[in-house]
């Protein structure tokens, strides 16, 4: 299952890849992440994936957005977080990623063809916050456990000047589903450079 909790009722959201199983009531969404999904371009691996859910706000200027997660990860590739997006040729997904037993905090970024950052956490936390700061030509990617002290795991280039898509994801790239819940989503305004964490 794939919930929402939005903070903000009169923004709209939108669908990329909307799954088949999915409902609102109030200010939580539901759906379920399906198998076989994900996001990654050429690298490595050499194929284009574009089918994970992905859940949206157009948005122009600069601004941060912030969410929480909190994930039953269990299958190696399992991901949730946020992500920004121009089209299927520029984006930044952010979150925690499971791999070798561990979650991990992800950084994708990609301009035709994607990178990737890891940073495996010391345990499997319950839950971990995510945030993208969007200022001019640069989106800073961190994160944190206590929505205080925040770690910074990427700071990447990004198209200035142009509307883009932000919000949450959620993919699964094997054969079994993610469960996954995020909360306090937040957007708004950035008016000065965000600090180095």
């Amino acid at each position: 299952m794939l919930t929402v909790t939005m903070t903000d009722q009169t923004t709209a959201r939108t669908w990329l890849n909307q799954p088949t199983y999915w409902s609102e009531t109030g200010d939580t969404l539901t759906a379920t992440a399906p198998p076989g999904t994900d996001f990654w371009r050429v690298t490595h691996y050499g194929f284009i994936r574009d089918s994970g859910p992905f859940r949206y706000q157009e948005q122009t200027g600069n601004f941060e957005a912030k969410v929480r997660i909190a994930g039953k990860y269990h299958e190696l590739y399992h991901q949730a977080g946020l992500m920004i997006r121009i089209d299927d040729r520029n984006w930044i997904k952010a979150g925690i990623e499971f791999l070798n037993g561990k979650q991990s905090v992800s950084a994708v970024v990609t301009r035709e063809f994607s990178d990737w950052s890891v940073l495996t956490c010391s345990d499997n936390p319950a839950f971990l916050w995510v945030r993208m700061q969007r200022y001019h030509d640069t989106v800073q990617v961190s994160y944190s456990r206590d929505n205080q002290e925040w770690s910074m795991i990427r700071l990447a280039y990004f198209p200035p000047q142009v509307p883009v898509n932000i919000g949450i994801m959620a993919a699964a790239p094997g054969k079994e589903a993610l469960e996954v819940s995020f909360d306090h989503l937040t957007v708004s305004p950035l008016h000065s450079p965000p600090q180095e964490d």
